[in-house]
């Protein structure tokens, strides 16, 4: 490295405060058509590190979490250790395409879609979502703040 890359450097990290942590917020997600709950403790990864680290490393979702990528058309599984179920939505939140009990390994695409829900498996069932349902997110009611299963 280059003396002088390194002295601007260093001096740079001694000046800059560092970053503050931006506070996590959860969303509840509803479905308008059949007027239940999907997930009141959603996850919202619109940024690139978030879309890109999705789910991996967890070991399960719990009842009521998910993750909503925005924007996406596809997801893999890979090296994931828990099916999940997908809905994908268009930009206006009305729902394109559905994929239950989605397991480890696989790939998944719709190309109209906006963005994907990433729910437990058995939510679409338990929920009876069906295509073209309209879905609303609004900010989640946060209880008592619970340690993250993962």
């Amino acid at each position: 490295m280059n003396p002088f890359s390194w002295i601007v450097g260093n001096s740079r990290n001694r000046t800059t405060p560092p970053r503050q942590p931006i506070p996590e917020t959860f969303l509840q997600v509803s479905n308008l058509t059949r007027q239940t709950v999907l997930g009141t403790r959603m996850e919202l990864a619109n940024s690139g590190p978030k879309r890109n680290k999705g789910l991996l490393g967890r070991n399960h979702l719990a009842p009521g979490e998910g993750l909503w990528i925005v924007p996406c058309e596809s997801v893999h599984t890979f090296f994931m250790q828990f099916p999940i179920d997908l809905i994908y939505l268009d930009r206006e939140k009305r729902i394109r395409k559905l994929r239950s009990a989605v397991p480890p390994w696989r790939m998944s695409v719709c190309l109209t879609a906006h963005s994907i829900l990433e729910l437990p498996a058995g939510t679409i069932r338990d929920s009876q979502t069906q295509r073209g349902d309209t879905l609303e997110f609004s900010p989640a009611v946060e209880h008592a703040t619970a340690p993250r299963p993962y």
